[in-house]
């Protein structure tokens, strides 16, 4: 995989580096390239007690991106999933350890433990005053008798950092960092390994499946699942979880373990604020990463009010998402005039079956359709005209069926709603013209005509500029010699887009010619589809 890093051996100090010169000053780190790589605030005084945690890199915004106010004091980086040194650990503890000490908090990995406490152990030697803490907040292996330490530290980072900040006693920071890491709990899943960057990527988990419980360094989780969408995903997380999270304020950090986009989080955390667990949430957010990963975690808390208070606690790191009160969806009605007028149900047999074949084409043809407009969009008109065909035929008892005056406008409403994007704009202009002509007393080969006429008059778009308008203008003129003259006129038209290498109009125009050279328009090609498809069902 293709990865924008220059030499592996540079990667962790440049993004150091890149980090510190954007932090508007806020962050310094220790002048001991390559081995010593130590993160620290700039404004410290070494007044109160220091937090300092860290390991090896891969897992950003953690850990140098949550040294700030209120929360790190330093972090320790390794190379990609390497524990830091000794000598690394030491120079961050010396670096921030005043009279009030320091408290290291560990995440439960051999390397980290043995590195962090032969640290510790020189630090008390040089007269310095130093608390460890291990986290071990993972669930995903039960019977492991040292679990692993995953997101769940960032509870610590942030409740410890907020008493550290007050001016607390390192025996009562450390103490309420104990506290937090017997509670917390945490486990992931993900559909995807990660990727090493200078290593080959172990495609370990098949398509279709998801891993539960595998570790933040790509470590094999418990078991691989089906995988059969979010939901179920979340609530098998959440199983796992629920024993830990009894009744009383509850709060879940939702970590992306690096590469689930924003849109799947929040379909994420929508089941998550379903199933009820959590009073509050941390997240959704990129805060505890495994580099490339496509999965999440959740950590689970039982709370007190004074970690509440600490939780919330703003603090300047924009790594740092903050703490929300899970509440229901807040839903108000629409303004007046823009609720739609609900038709009048009508049934007509023959026109009913017709939209149903159209709507079945549609469904069917999902897939061809995404490929296609993949070469000169998004690759999502398939899925858009799908969803608005299932939409309309789960509609059809509500449908004015019997009188095509109120039918039209009907459908137009209709997929204005259902359909995302143009389309569902383009058509709803479509069938309110055509609604009107056929009101005005037009037959409905003429009336379909002016519902294009308007979608031409409105968008700017004719034959000949690679859109459906090549296929559609075509089946309607050849209409009145029957449905296979039609079809035929629009499977003709479609198949001429493939030649116009210069689109006009649509998403296409923005595409460079190369890319639609051979390829038919995909709206053209629903056209000249949907007309084929009631060709053939009406010889059925």
């Amino acid at each position: 995989m293709t990865q924008f890093v220059n030499a592996k051996e540079d990667l962790v100090k440049e993004a150091i580096d890149g980090l510190l010169a954007c932090s508007g000053g806020a962050l310094t780190r220790l002048d001991g390239y390559p081995h010593i790589k130590v993160v620290y605030r700039s404004d410290w005084s070494r007044d109160r007690v220091a937090l300092i945690s860290g390991g090896g890199s891969g897992h950003e915004p953690a850990h140098a991106g949550f040294v700030g106010p209120g929360m790190l004091t330093a972090a320790v980086c390794g190379e990609v999933f390497a524990s830091p040194s000794v000598e690394a650990v030491l120079a961050g503890i010396l670096a921030v350890t005043g009279e009030a000490g320091c408290l290291l908090i560990v995440k439960n990995y051999t390397g980290d433990r043995l590195n962090f406490g032969l640290a510790a152990e020189r630090a008390r030697a040089l007269g310095r005053k130093v608390e460890m803490v291990v986290v071990d907040d993972d669930i995903a292996l039960p019977d492991l008798p040292q679990p692993r330490g995953v997101a769940g530290t960032l509870f610590v980072h942030k409740i410890a950092g907020a008493m550290a900040d007050a001016g607390k006693q390192l025996e009562d920071v450390a103490a309420a960092a104990r506290r937090i890491i017997k509670n917390v709990a945490s486990i992931g899943t993900s559909l995807d390994t990660c990727t090493v960057p200078g290593s080959p990527k172990e495609n370990r988990i098949p398509t279709g499946k998801a891993e539960l419980g595998l570790g933040i360094h790509g470590e094999p989780g418990v078991e691989q699942v089906d995988f059969s969408g979010a939901a179920e995903a979340m609530d098998l997380v959440l199983t796992k979880l629920r024993d830990h999270a009894p009744d009383g304020p509850c709060v879940a950090l939702v970590n992306n373990l690096g590469s689930t986009t924003p849109l799947e989080m929040s379909v994420l955390c929508h089941r998550l604020a379903q199933a009820g667990i959590a009073s509050h949430v941390i997240g959704p957010a990129l805060m505890m990463t495994s580099l490339d990963m496509h999965g999440f975690s959740v950590s689970v808390l039982p709370t007190t009010q004074e970690d509440l208070d600490a939780l919330a606690e703003p603090v300047p790191m924009a790594a740092w998402p903050g703490m929300q009160a899970l509440v229901d969806v807040p839903v108000t009605a629409l303004p007046d005039g823009l609720t739609p007028i609900e038709p009048i149900p009508s049934a007509n047999a023959q026109t009913r079956n017709t939209i149903a074949q159209v709507a079945d084409v549609l469904i069917a043809a999902e897939s061809t359709l995404n490929e296609l407009d993949a070469k000169s969009g998004d690759g999502d008109t398939g899925s858009t005209l799908a969803t608005a065909a299932r939409a309309l035929k789960d509609r059809l008892d509500a449908m004015p069926l019997a009188d095509l005056t109120q039918l039209f406008p009907a459908l137009g409403n209709e997929l204005s709603q259902t359909m995302g994007g143009s389309s569902g704009v383009i058509l709803a202009i479509y069938f309110n013209a055509a609604g009107d002509a056929c009101a005005g007393g037009a037959p409905v080969q003429k009336a379909l005509a002016e519902g294009l006429k308007r979608v031409s008059d409105v968008g700017g778009a004719q034959v000949g500029d690679r859109t459906m308008i090549d296929a559609l203008a075509p089946a309607l003129e050849a209409l009145s010699d029957g449905i296979d003259a039609s079809a035929t006129a629009a499977r003709k038209g479609a198949d001429n887009t493939a030649h116009i290498h210069r689109a006009k109009a649509g998403r296409a125009a923005y595409v460079p010619s190369e890319n639609l050279k051979g390829h038919n328009d995909p709206g053209a090609e629903a056209v000249a589809m949907v007309f084929e498809g009631l060709a053939k069902a009406m010889k059925g």
